[in-house]
């Protein structure tokens, strides 16, 4: 039996829309922060999501494990967007052109085409539980309830921040001796069935002030150059005299046929 499979004919939590739980972005508010880095939350463009809540309600998704007192155990987003191209032509700019694409698509009236994931979180107490592909699954079949038989997600890697001088280009090639990709994040969707596209080396666009990077890591910036800082991606560059720190996350564009 395949995983796919598995997840068809035995799904363990029972899933909930923005639609069936009308609070479900009150309790995004309370699960999201916590489980990213403080930098991560002040993207310009992450503030879109806000916007998903209101407007997409039947794409945010909740995982609910009525055996645990209806506790929720993983949060997902997702957007519709209308793509024309090649799956392989996918831009560059990853997370925050998806986001934006989408809210564009829908204030334009374009029926979308494609399903993209924007993020999935899994409170720290429910790690462990397999909860990330039952939740990929999740997205995935909501996706074609609404039409959209295709999904891609700009995934990020996580395990990356181990390898935060390693460029994406060489980290996507890395494999477990069971020729999947090294990545745990990348390895989910993979066993789902979602092959690598490339990566997207613009995912999100982070930039603050000296003492704004400071307080978001609790570290100090006395001079100009490339900082390694906890959870990122790839180095922060630090202009002291422009008073800004500048942090480029890569992703990579992962497409479930």
């Amino acid at each position: 039996m395949t995983e796919e499979s598995e997840f068809m004919t035995s799904p363990r939590f029972r899933v909930v829309t923005g639609v069936e739980h009308p609070d479900l972005h009150g309790l995004s508010r309370e699960i999201i922060p916590p489980a990213w880095p403080e930098f991560m939350l002040h993207d310009p463009v992450g503030q879109g999501l806000d916007d998903c809540y209101s407007k997409l309600p039947q794409y945010q998704l909740a995982l609910v494990d009525d055996a645990a007192d209806g506790a929720v155990v993983a949060m997902a987003n997702s957007i519709p967007i209308l793509w024309q191209g090649d799956i392989d032509d996918l831009p560059d700019d990853g997370w925050d052109w998806a986001l934006t694409r989408g809210l564009e698509d829908l204030a334009a009236g374009r029926k979308p085409n494609l399903l993209c994931a924007l993020q999935i979180v899994v409170p720290r107490q429910f790690k462990g539980m397999k909860v990330s592909p039952e939740t990929v699954w999740a997205m995935r079949e909501n996706g074609r309830k609404h039409g959209l038989p295709q999904m891609v997600a700009p995934v990020r890697p996580n395990l990356k921040s181990s390898y935060p001088l390693t460029p994406i280009d060489n980290y996507v090639k890395w494999t477990t001796a069971e020729g999947m990709p090294f990545d745990p994040w990348m390895r989910v969707h993979a066993r789902l069935g979602a092959r690598i596209v490339k990566p997207c080396h613009h995912a999100m666009r982070i930039e603050g002030t000296i003492a704004e990077w400071e307080s978001w890591t609790g570290l100090r910036f006395p001079e100009s150059g490339q900082f390694v800082i906890p959870g990122a991606l790839n180095p922060i560059e630090v202009d002291v005299k422009a008073n800004l720190a500048v942090y480029i996350e890569p992703n990579v564009w992962m497409h479930h046929g």
